[in-house]
């Protein structure tokens, strides 16, 4: 297999790290995952990523939690899932770094564009936490920026569902799915691909993204060498 794109943003969500449990790190599920993270790098991929925090906190619990406290509290559990995930690279023994956009010194880096830029020249998986570091804005749309400040060809939406649909396939049996998409149209129909601010990130910097299931880990590989997985908005 020959890789299609040579630097991208792999977006995981919490939920994802959690496995059947549902809650927490699954550490088997972890490293299920990045098995063929290791894959692509050992072909030269040069790859980010950006962790949600939703298997540990999905924001206000109540109506009456401030919304700033509560995000600060997200992206603290974006902190673990990112040190969760650069363990079971280490372990398979692939080189990488955890970066934060606040300064945590004693477990991370904090954020430099620059720092990250060359971690991932030298083939340094570099695992970006806490989000923006600023309340009110999604790891999508931590995503989108850290796709946009470091040229990734793509960002790589790891999900729980197979693509982009006309409706939530859960809900709706009858759901149709996208192969392709345009952000216009993701931003007009309110589809739920990600937040408008992450789509329109990727809107007006020409960003890429493909939208697959990560129920079968080895899609990360076959997204990257561009086999036909899941949905591609451009």
């Amino acid at each position: 297999m020959q890789p299609k794109y040579k630097r991208v943003l792999l977006k995981l969500s919490g939920e994802s790290l959690a496995g059947e449990q549902s809650h927490g790190i699954d550490f088997d599920t972890v490293q299920k995952i990045c098995e063929p993270i290791k894959a692509c790098v050992d072909m030269g991929v040069e790859i980010g990523i950006v962790v949600g925090g939703g298997n540990f906190w999905r924001g206000r619990s109540s109506g009456t939690m401030d919304r700033t406290r509560a995000d600060h509290m997200g992206m603290l559990a974006t902190v673990i899932n990112a040190l969760g995930v650069a363990e079971a690279l280490e372990q398979l023994g692939v080189t990488c770094r955890v970066q934060t956009a606040m300064a945590m010194p004693q477990i991370s880096e904090l954020y430099v564009r620059n720092k990250a830029v060359r971690h991932l020249e030298k083939g340094r998986v570099t695992i970006f936490g806490c989000g923006t570091g600023n309340p009110f804005f999604s790891t999508d749309t931590a995503a989108a920026l850290r796709a946009a400040e470091i040229n990734a060809d793509i960002i790589l939406k790891a999900t729980m569902v197979d693509g982009v649909y006309d409706s939530d396939p859960k809900k709706n049996p009858d759901a149709v799915k996208y192969d392709t998409l345009s952000f216009l149209e993701v931003l007009n129909k309110n589809l739920q691909v990600m937040d408008s601010t992450a789509a329109s990130l990727c809107k007006d910097n020409d960003i890429k993204l493909l939208v697959f299931s990560i129920d079968q880990p080895e899609n990360i590989t076959r997204a990257i060498c561009g086999e036909n997985v899941g949905t591609l908005v451009q």
